[in-house]
């Protein structure tokens, strides 16, 4: 797997390395040894699968606050999604930073959310489906989440939100 580093600390955009034959390609998605290996965390709980029907589905900003804080690892597996994380993390030099990558199934690359950050995507094709990696298992005490548009942050999303539950375009404005 290559590992390439996002401006945001511990945010990782990675590349499957496929190794192909006659029959197509084989390649790892997951190894705990190289993760561990780059400080990362190497132990995932939890797995979770979102299905998104139209283009424009805007999912997040999602996070889980102590003792539940999750590192999740995400992945396009059918479709299109811009994925954006959000340094939400008080002590980090990137704190109300964002990134924004592109994960699609073509591409095959997935994006490593550590703890502390916010997760969030906005689907650039109809029937995209994004698998989830957790560290935590899931809490509903300690779910939360910040404002797609909320002007503390001004994330540029590459397309028009068309679909959006209600939580998610109404949580507050960050303090």
């Amino acid at each position: 797997m290559e590992f390439r580093k996002t401006k945001l600390p511990g945010v990782f955009e990675i590349y499957i390395e496929a190794k192909p034959d006659e029959r197509g390609f084989f390649a790892r998605t997951w190894c705990q040894k190289e993760f561990e290996s780059r400080g990362l965390t190497g132990k995932f709980v939890q797995a979770s699968l979102s299905f998104n029907e139209r283009k424009g589905t805007l999912r997040g900003l999602h996070y889980q606050i102590a003792p539940y804080e999750e590192t999740k690892l995400i992945r396009c597996t059918q479709g299109a999604i811009y994925d954006v994380v959000l340094d939400l993390r008080p002590e980090s030099p990137a704190f109300k930073d964002w990134v924004g990558v592109e994960l699609t199934a073509e591409k095959r690359n997935m994006v490593y959310v550590p703890e502390g950050c916010a997760h969030g995507f906005l689907t650039m094709e109809d029937r995209s489906e994004v698998t989830y990696q957790m560290s935590q298992f899931q809490n509903a005490e300690s779910a939360r989440g910040v404002r797609w548009n909320d002007p503390a942050f001004q994330i540029k999303w590459p397309a028009k939100v068309e679909v959006i539950s209600e939580r998610d375009q109404t949580y507050p404005n960050f303090k």
